[in-house]
């Protein structure tokens, strides 16, 4: 896709998504307003960011939900599995691999990094905590496309960087520092403290405007 897609469009199209998925699972049809107030925004809203992936639907008649549904999950492209190595055997990294659409979204843990020499070989599942002295190694062998980096922002851009060098096509960043990697793999950050303090920003100017 050579055009740049709104980051908010992206994150609609999964709230279309997980609301058709409350559709049964064969026919019938869903109308832009039927999105719109289950994803909390508005009919046009909802044209808009389908229109940037082709045509969908039909005037007047709505949308066939098999049809979008399947269309959603091609354009997010979770169609498909993605190979993933957890950077990070803490709290948040258990939380991820333990979480179940984790897995159910096509998200395939194949390798956990720590480390922390007590937590190297202990087992998580079906895996086994490594060394990051495997790191590349195993990227390469298991050949892993996506990273998440749960781990104190200190160790995040050499990791970063390690995977990018491995060959690996994304990285989803837990670490409270911004990375510099190359344009061609994309860097999603999450960071937990920056969202409490957008909810309470949110909340105080609301207190203050009543």
């Amino acid at each position: 896709m050579s055009r740049k897609i709104p980051e908010s469009t992206v994150r609609r199209l999964s709230h279309y998504l997980r609301s058709l998925e409350g559709f049964p699972e064969s026919g019938g049809t869903v109308s832009s307003e039927e999105l719109a107030a289950r994803g909390q925004t508005t009919a046009a809203q909802v044209r808009k960011d389908l229109s940037h992936f082709g045509s969908f639907g039909k005037r007047g008649l709505g949308y066939q939900v098999d049809e979008l549904r399947d269309r959603l999950r091609s354009i997010l492209g979770i169609n498909r599995s993605w190979t993933v190595a957890l950077v990070g055997a803490g709290r948040i990294g258990l939380a991820l691999f333990e979480y179940p659409a984790f897995r159910s979204r096509g998200y395939n843990c194949v390798a956990i990094f720590d480390s922390d020499p007590e937590k190297i070989g202990r087992v998580w599942g079906d895996q086994v905590i490594r060394s990051p002295e495997e790191f590349e190694k195993t990227i390469v062998e298991l050949d892993v496309e996506l990273v998440i980096l749960a781990i104190p922002a200190e160790g995040a851009q050499d990791m970063a960087m390690r995977a990018v060098d491995a060959g690996v096509k994304g990285i989803l960043n837990f670490a409270p520092i911004r990375l510099n990697v190359p344009p061609r793999v994309p860097v999603e950050d999450v960071n937990l403290v920056m969202e409490l303090e957008a909810l309470s920003f949110q909340i105080t100017q609301r207190e203050q405007d009543a």
